[in-house]
Order: structure tokens, then sequence, then C-alpha cells
């Protein structure tokens, strides 16, 4: 509602802002993070996510007190455990923020003239390399029908660029992206008709980084698409209690004892899950390759345990740390001792490794990582890990050879310049509070007339 002051003149009127990510933390956290730039400005967010996930973010007390948390509960559906919950109802607001999945959601809001719009977490090469059109999205129109045609980039890309998949991720899109999951429809589908009811798209990226995709996008999908910056960490500190200040204290003191530059840093996200083979390869390459590691392993959903190589931490006891809790990855990024990021290529992790200068040692798994990978490749700021073209699996000897060649060998130190020259960029915080600035002043300017918070 708008406000007055003493002299009886309108103040900027205070929007309400829903938010609603996919259920996975790569999606999550990104979208409380916008929540946030959103509430500096004085806007009321509403951010909605099912139970569990709202009990793992951050205490309330460190979010402002204009963001609301709205735990939602999924009815009893076939093939869902018990304790299912039903969706709270929310009174009309401003906008709604939305990622891929909603399909259903635009055309629900559209009926209650609330405007609307797809929150990209991931970068406009990968949404450029979908499809060419809304159309061939919804009716799997896309000509692209063998692996061969997602091994080279889309015909409708009119600049040179050597993104696109290796075999092995081919497979990938061309099996899962297009089929029908249990819900009876593609995520083509799905991310097609989110296209098509959205007023605009807001996207994490920026315009001083190979800006010429982003203009693609727009092209292709006939909308609006509105970079909100790169989103860089705004602290080294990460929000935490105790127990994780704790944590710090042990990781900062093994750190210092390292030499300066040597670390390699080891991180996978939250999705990846490796098979037991890959986890080995990637052991016994750490080890071979005779440089100082620190490796935030995460288990298995469902396990209880992650099992290395027989010996293997015993044997690197003195130069490694494998640690299986939460850790602070900003602070360990911006350590003096790391001198490389091992990493899954996630969009998140990226602009984190190079907000603080790290040269890339790339491992990408999933989704929309190997295109990363080839992106910051052709950036030369970091190397490829190389795997079996037919199968994506990857030798412990290879693991050992990207390491030190980033790490150590002369020219790692390519890379590492490179890395630092785009931490100009990533990690320039005043040049992303515009972006943001400029997104919270957009949603201001063009919410709908017609709805009422």
């Amino acid at each position: 509602m708008a406000t007055t002051d003493s002299n009886g003149s309108d103040h900027k009127q205070q929007l309400h802002v829903v938010m609603f990510p996919w259920l996975a933390f790569g999606y999550i956290i990104p979208f409380l993070q916008l929540s946030k730039f959103i509430a500096e400005k004085g806007h009321r967010v509403s951010f909605l996510s099912t139970t569990r996930n709202i009990q793992r973010l951050p205490p309330s007390h460190h979010l402002s007190p204009l963001i609301t948390l709205v735990p939602l509960t999924l009815p009893p559906v076939p093939h869902l455990p018990q304790n299912a919950e039903a969706t709270t109802d929310e009174n009309s607001p401003d906008w709604i923020i939305y990622d891929f999945a909603p399909y259903w959601l635009p055309s629900v809001a559209a009926g209650l003239g609330i405007s609307r719009a797809f929150f990209s977490i991931v970068n406009p090469w990968f949404l450029a390399f979908m499809g060419r059109s809304t159309e061939d999205l919804i009716n799997g129109s896309d000509d692209r029908k063998t692996v061969e045609d997602f091994m080279v980039p889309p015909k409708w890309v009119p600049f040179p660029t050597k993104v696109c998949y290796h075999k092995h991720e081919a497979n990938w899109i061309l099996d899962s992206s297009s089929s029908l999951n249990s819900s009876g429809v593609s995520d083509l589908y799905r991310t097609g008709l989110i296209f098509q009811g959205s007023d605009c798209v807001f996207i994490r990226y920026c315009n001083e980084f190979e800006p010429q995709w982003l203009t693609l996008s727009e092209e292709l999908f006939h909308l609006p698409v509105i970079p909100v910056g790169l989103m860089p960490p705004e602290t080294t500190t990460n929000v935490g209690d105790e127990k994780d200040d704790d944590a710090w204290v042990t990781i900062k003191k093994w750190l210092d004892g390292q030499e300066k530059g040597r670390v390699v840093y080891v991180a996978l996200g939250s999705e990846v899950m490796l098979t037991e083979t890959e986890l080995g390869e990637l052991a016994l390459g750490l080890e071979m390759s005779g440089l100082p590691f620190f490796w935030a392993l995460r288990k298995p959903a469902g396990s209880t345990s992650v099992e290395l190589p027989e010996g293997f931490e015993e044997r690197t006891r003195n130069r490694g740390m494998v640690w299986k809790r939460w850790v602070p990855q900003l602070r360990i990024l911006s350590h003096e001792s790391v001198g490389g990021f091992l990493t899954h290529c996630g969009w998140g992790s990226i602009v984190e490794g190079l907000s603080f200068g790290q040269p890339l040692i790339m491992l990408p798994f999933l989704v929309d990582q190997g295109l990363n990978a080839r992106a910051l490749v052709e950036k030369q700021v970091g190397m490829e890990v190389p795997r079996n073209e037919e199968d994506g699996s990857f030798s412990k000897e290879w693991v050992a050879k990207s390491v030190r060649l980033v790490v150590v060998e002369d020219e790692g130190k390519m890379y590492k310049r490179n890395a630092m020259e785009l931490s100009r960029i990533f990690g320039d915080k005043k040049l992303q509070k515009r972006y943001t600035d400029d997104f919270v002043q957009y949603l201001e300017k063009q919410r709908r007339v017609s709805s009422t918070g």
C-alpha cells in the first residue's frame, strides 16, 4: 500500500512479491538472495517452499522482517510418503516469480491480474540451447533428434562458439528433457509454457560477460530478458550458528598451515552424487597429484557413509582434508592458500569461484554444467578434466594432470591471470548492486495496475 508523510505526499507503493522456487537448494538459495534484494528496497516478500526446506534455511532472525517464510505442504498423492500437506492460500500479490517447473502457474496468475516472471538461475546459453522458439518447446517440434545434433552449437546461434554438449551429456538431454516424467509432461514442455505465460525473464547474469547470449535469448523467446546481476557472495562470513563457526576455526587452522596458492579446493555441489567408481578415481587422482587439497565431500542421499578407496585418508592425512559436514565455502575460496577450485560447474559455484579469482578445474555432471564448462574453457579461466566421450568416465591420471596443470604448471599462470581478470566483473559488488537496484525498479514500474496487494 502507499504511505504518506506529514505533508500528505505519497511515497513509493510497497509491492508484495511471491517467490516460488523449485525444490532444490541450487534454486532455493538464489531465490532467497533475490528476496533479500527486494526486501532491502522496502517491499514485502512471501517466500514459498515445503516445510522441511523452510526449516533448513538460515534462522529467521538473519532475514529481513519484510520476508515471510511460507511453508507449503503437499496433499496426499499416490507414490508420495505420508505426512503430505495441502497448499496455503496467498492474497493476490503484485508479482509472482518462479522457476521452470510450475508450468500451470502463469495462467493462474494471469487470471488474477498478477505480474509474473520466470527467474532463471542458469545462464542464457542454456536457455538458447534448449530450443529456437517457445512453440518448438511446447510442441516438441525441435528438429534435433540425434545425439550428434546436440554435439554442435545450435544452428540458430549466429556467432561463433564452442558451447555444446559432449556425447555422454547429449544422451541426457535427448532422453531426459524431452521425455515425459511422472507428471505426464516433459521439462521442455514445462519451460515452453513458462516462457509463453510470463511477462518477462529475470536471469542471474550481467551484460559485462558475453552479452550476445542475452540478446539471443530475447530474440528466441520474444520476452524481455532482464539480468539481475551475477549475485556474487555478499561477504566471506557465512551465516551460521556456533557449530559452523567452530568448523571454520578448524578449517582455517589447517589452511593457514598450507603453502600460499597450492591448495586445491574440491566441491561438487549439493545435487551431484558420484558413483563408487567416480568417487574412487577422483580421490586417487587427488592423491596422485601430490598437492594439498580440501575436499568438501557430501554423502549420497540415503547413505550413512562415503566409501573412499581403502587407505586413502590415511595416506593423504598429512596434506589433505576430507570434510564431510557443512563447509563455509566463501571463506575457503577467499583464503590465500587456495590455488584452484575443482568444481561441478554449477553456475552459482562458478560465480563464487571467479568472484575470488580462483582458476577452475572443471568436472561437470548434470544439465547445464557441461555447457558452463565449455563456455569457461573458451574464456581460458581453467581446464576441463578429460572424459571418455562414449560413457563420460574419467581417470585418476587425468584428474591428477588437470589439477597440477591449473595449480602449479606454467600453463596454469594464464588461467590464474584470466580468472583474476574476470573477478573484476564477477566480484564487483558495486556493479552487481546496480543490477539488483535496476531489477527492483523494474518490479516497481512494470507491476500490473489491476493487481491488488
